[in-house]
């Protein structure tokens, strides 16, 4: 993922859509209900890939805003002895591996701006992205979310196979009686999940 791309989370607290937005927003609301006092557990949705992510509360709201707009490298910088960073390319995290191919595709890699290894990340990251958009993965996503926040849900075995199927009217009818915020959170997920009627 690279750094311009901007994520949204969705924070619930049971049934009860809580939040959306930003890490930084869904945390802060997140914190706002804690200090309240809730009965109903908390839970936070990286809305790209369905999945539940912890979410660091502690300190004041500067504290935890700061420490969300930190770049990663930073943070590891100031875990550090705070000498100055070492001459030469900085640590990006990359591991070197094998490729195979045809002298007119290294070719052309070679006349890219930034060389090979940058042509080749980015070729991986529009690729990614793609797959990221494909009506497959988005009944994956839509499934992480539903198998936390629906698994004993009436009728969430058959809204599954609905939803891999491909039938959009039949996941409609059977997720209709769900508490609404879970309902509307499923259909938002799942809006270009499912094959364009013709006509």
């Amino acid at each position: 993922m690279s750094g311009t791309e901007i994520r949204h989370f969705t924070a619930f607290e049971g049934f009860t859509r809580l939040a959306a937005g930003s890490l930084a927003e869904v945390t802060l609301a997140v914190k706002a209900a804690e200090e309240q006092g809730v009965e109903a557990p908390l839970l936070v949705f990286d809305n790209a890939s369905g999945r539940v992510v912890d979410v660091d509360t502690r300190g004041a709201a500067e504290d935890i805003i700061a420490r969300l707009s930190a770049p990663p490298e930073a943070l590891a910088n100031s875990a550090g002895s705070g000498s100055r960073r070492p001459r030469g390319r900085p640590k990006l995290g990359v591991v070197a591996g094998e490729v195979t191919l045809l002298p007119r595709h290294w070719d052309w890699l070679r006349s890219q701006p930034g060389g090979a290894s940058a042509s080749l990340r980015k070729l991986v990251e529009a690729a990614r992205r793609s797959d990221l958009a494909s009506p497959r993965q988005e009944r994956e996503t839509a499934y992480g979310f539903m198998s936390v926040m629906a698994g004993d849900l009436p009728g969430f075995e058959e809204a599954t196979r609905a939803l891999f199927a491909g039938d959009r009217d039949r996941f409609a009818d059977l997720i209709s009686d769900w508490p609404q915020d879970v309902r509307d959170h499923c259909r938002k997920m799942t809006a270009t999940a499912f094959p364009q009627k013709d006509g």
